[in-house]
């Protein structure tokens, strides 16, 4: 058996650009084919024992892979919604969402070593933390992780990751958490558009729609507010993360191409590993500058501030090596489905009003998010989805058709042997 490689390419999501499996390939093990004594034998048992048995086989493994979808989906909508409500109750208690976003970046750390734990529980052939960084090194080059690779490659997108999150904590200040997290559902749009332009990916007529829907419920949740320069500034804010966002992703696959899990794992570990050296400074400066003040550290709310970073890590976590157990499209309906959990705490703890132009804005934003979800090749599906129910439907009205004339004949026929003796 040869093992199982996965590659994993980042796709934005949420208030973090983290990195998604795309691909995976594996290989089967063949069946012996059976010998001519066996082809010989009665098939009737046999062949319906082995019909019962792979049914059985392929119906339980469709179970359990509708059970882990609906587990990933709702850990993902949970773990989403849940840090974006919490980070709205921590400002306000603690104003600093810089610091927030540096603090919470941090545990990125721990990556790379939850990695290997697993690593060394499911692999059948364990290697040393050492032996598994080198090779998870591999990602980077021949010659590794390098301090130019460091700068040139990590560096780079430790910078959009600290914007994105900085951008879309920001925005949660000034506009209500239900605008933020649809807002921030238009990342896809601006992926596909980048992709477009600079991948030069594959033009899709469904995708332009998308974006177009996506601008235009920006349009839409800017005016709903009645263009307020509080709720501009947010919604510029979301924008700019979504935008960040999806510069990360694209510029990921075009320098470094698409990751398996360990170097995915290992990459975000190395940009922790970049804010606590390179970012730490900015959060000092803020807080002697005042910008971002507390009197003392007791009154920061500690609870709020690492409940944020474990639900932000789990949903990165569930995010990018939940694909080994389902489908990439049902973790991004998790996301779509934390904007009505959003919605719903925030009718009850604070006083948005969600007027026609929010709601039409909302699912106009939330169609486009679907429409982005497609496969490349659904046209070509639908099309033979249609050309297999047009044909059904002829053979059907065939028979119906046959029926009536070869009814009394069949029973005549029936009737004669019984007579005729």
């Amino acid at each position: 058996m040869k093992k199982h490689s996965a590659r994993v390419a980042p796709l934005s999501a949420c208030n973090s650009p983290v990195l998604t499996l795309t691909k995976v390939e594996g290989e089967e093990r063949p069946r012996d084919s059976p010998g001519p004594v066996e082809a010989q034998a009665p098939a009737g048992a046999e062949a319906g024992g082995r019909t019962s048995r792979r049914c059985w086989r392929c119906s339980r493994a469709q179970l359990k892979k509708i059970f882990w979808g609906v587990a990933v989906v709702l850990c993902v909508c949970s773990s989403w919604a849940g840090s974006t409500q919490l980070a709205k109750l921590t400002f306000r208690k603690f104003d600093a969402p810089f610091t927030l976003t540096w603090f919470a970046t941090n545990w990125n750390f721990l990556f790379f070593p939850l990695y290997y734990v697993g690593h060394v529980c499911k692999s059948a052939e364990k290697q040393s933390v050492k032996q598994r960084y080198r090779e998870c090194c591999r990602f980077f080059g021949d010659n590794g992780l390098t301090l130019k690779v460091f700068f040139t490659k990590a560096a780079p997108f430790g910078v959009l990751w600290t914007l994105t999150n900085y951008l879309y904590l920001h925005a949660i200040k000034k506009i209500n958490t239900t605008d933020v997290s649809v807002l921030f559902c238009c990342n896809k749009a601006f992926v596909f558009l980048l992709s477009w332009i600079v991948l030069r990916d594959r033009f899709m007529g469904v995708r332009i729609v998308a974006a177009i829907l996506a601008i235009a419920g920006i349009v839409m949740m800017t005016y709903a507010d009645g263009f307020h320069s509080h709720s501009v500034i947010g919604i510029a804010l979301v924008v700019g993360s979504a935008s960040m966002s999806a510069l990360y992703k694209v510029l990921f696959k075009l320098l470094l191409g698409s990751a398996k899990f360990g170097e995915a794992a290992l990459f975000l570990s190395i940009l922790g590993v970049f804010n606590i050296l390179f970012i730490t400074c900015i959060p000092v400066i803020l807080y002697f500058t005042k910008v971002e003040y507390w009197s003392s550290f007791d009154d920061i709310p500690w609870g709020n501030l690492c409940g944020f970073s474990v639900l932000l890590l789990t949903f990165n976590i569930v995010l990018n090596f939940g694909i080994a157990v389902t489908y990439p499209t049902l973790m991004s309906v998790g996301i779509v489905l934390s904007v009505p959990v959003n919605a719903v705490v925030d009718h009850y703890t604070s006083k948005i009003v969600f007027n026609g132009v929010r709601v039409i804005a909302i699912i106009i934003i939330g169609l486009g998010f679907l429409l982005l979800l497609l496969p490349e090749e659904w046209d070509v599906w639908l099309i033979k989805l249609l050309t297999r129910l047009k044909v059904r439907k002829k053979e059907e009205t065939a028979e119906g058709a046959a029926d009536p004339g070869s009814g009394p004949q069949s029973k005549n026929r029936r009737a004669r042997p019984s007579f005729a003796r």
